[in-house]
């Protein structure tokens, strides 16, 4: 079982899911202060001086994304991206679990802030327990009148719609979502025009993470110079983040940023399971690039990480010890992103598959020395040639397997068999 380090009291058998223990803890009060203190331009002003960058992997400021939107262009949307299928991200499904009217609010407010009246919630499909409880706490927000006409008074009137996804990992990329949402093949759309511009139904569009939502009420309440305090010059607040793999502590964590990742692993997560050494991790998800114990003193800051060859992206530390086998890891999940690939580009479609197939006669040692180089020529001919990232996520972690690692891939070559699993197993034994 998951252990969780985020702040949460004993409510007895009511939680945050209900309305009620939601409002006696200050719920909603952040929605109230922005009809009352800021008009939507400040609002926005306000968000953009607290710094906070989207928390969904891209990391762009979310004050700034805020302000594409073209002037006096009605109506608009907003939708909230809650199709969480990185691998190793669960944090989103935490937040909506614990505090499904944290993110309502959240979504009110960015609605105010860019006068939006209808907003949607696109929810993975695999998250069926975690729509129910969306939806019902949407209602319990209606009968409440924070959703729908004259909004506690205010005048601003605003809908949110829960949609359920189908469980397809490239609906979160933005377009795709946007064009799932408007009932078509979710499929990524060529850009420009950016959502901003033309998005939902062709009009100005922003999609916005569960969890940089979430923490638009703290920031109206408390202030941007105060969100702006915590963390770094260009990573400010606290983010949450996902630890799996081999660890004693698995679980979700919020963090300052700027806190070095190793007080992260060893004092929240507990340190390497069953006293092993760290090999190698990845600090976003699935799709970033590898990092080595040397990276450990990083602090957890985007510009930082980005320096030394990876990204924080959505959040998901995965961390492996020394009877890992990279090459095993970089065929997993090059499968997972074949799998995933929409078809819709060439690069992706007939890169990923080639990429899967020369993993698998990798892994089992079958490969040859010269197929390495078709496996770098593969990875050159996706990265930046495809419509959308996933494209371009299905190289990174790979080539900086390989970067790091050359002399494991080297060694599967003709061996017949995977020589680190050999090691491992005799290790153990």
């Amino acid at each position: 079982m998951a252990e969780y380090k985020l702040l949460t009291k004993d409510f007895g058998t009511e939680r945050l899911q209900t309305l009620s223990v939601y409002e006696s803890t200050g719920g909603y009060q952040g929605l109230r202060e922005a009809f009352k203190k800021f008009t939507p331009e400040s609002l926005v002003n306000e968000v953009k001086t607290s710094g906070i960058r989207g928390r969904g992997g891209a990391g762009f400021p979310t004050g700034t994304k805020w302000s594409f939107l073209p002037k006096d262009v009605f109506p608009r949307y907003l939708c909230c991206n809650a199709d969480e299928s990185e691998p190793g991200c669960f944090k989103d499904r935490y937040l909506i679990d614990e505090s499904p009217h944290q993110l309502i609010e959240g979504v009110l407010i960015a609605s105010y802030a860019i006068q939006c009246n209808t907003a949607f919630i696109y929810i993975r499909g695999e998250y069926h327990d975690q729509r129910l409880l969306l939806e019902r706490a949407v209602e319990e927000a209606r009968s409440a009148g924070y959703i729908g006409k004259n909004i506690a008074g205010s005048g601003f009137d605003c809908e949110i719609i829960v949609h359920g996804g189908a469980g397809a990992y490239i609906c979160g990329e933005e377009t795709a979502l946007i064009d799932s949402l408007e009932g078509l093949r979710g499929q990524p759309r060529l850009k420009p025009p950016f959502p901003a511009i033309k998005g939902l139904y062709g009009q100005p569009t922003v999609v916005n993470n569960v969890e940089t939502l979430c923490n638009l009420p703290h920031i109206v309440q408390r202030g941007g110079e105060w969100f702006k305090s915590l963390g770094t010059e260009r990573s400010t607040g606290t983010r949450v983040f996902c630890c799996s793999g081999h660890i004693n502590r698995p679980g979700n964590y919020e963090m300052q940023l700027g806190t070095q990742i190793r007080e992260l692993l060893e004092e929240e997560c507990g340190g390497m399971w069953r006293d092993r050494s760290l090999k190698a991790f990845q600090p976003g998800g699935g799709s970033m690039q590898v990092l080595l114990p040397e990276h450990l003193d990083l602090p957890l800051d985007m510009d930082a990480v980005a320096k030394a060859g990876s990204s924080l992206g959505a959040g998901a530390m995965v961390f492996m010890d020394e009877t890992t086998c990279l090459v095993d890891v970089s065929m997993r999940l090059v499968d997972f992103y074949q799998h995933e690939s929409c078809g819709k580009c060439v690069p992706c479609r007939e890169g990923t598959y080639f990429e899967s197939q020369l993993m698998h006669r990798l892994e089992r040692g079958e490969a040859s020395t010269s197929e390495l180089a078709t496996l770098a020529g593969i990875c050159a001919n996706m990265d930046g040639r495809c419509f959308c990232p996933l494209g371009d996520t299905a190289t990174w972690f790979v080539m900086s397997a390989y970067k790091h690692f050359g002399e494991e891939f080297e060694a599967h070559c003709g061996a017949g068999e995977c020589p680190v699993k050999a090691r491992s197993v005799a290790m153990v034994a």
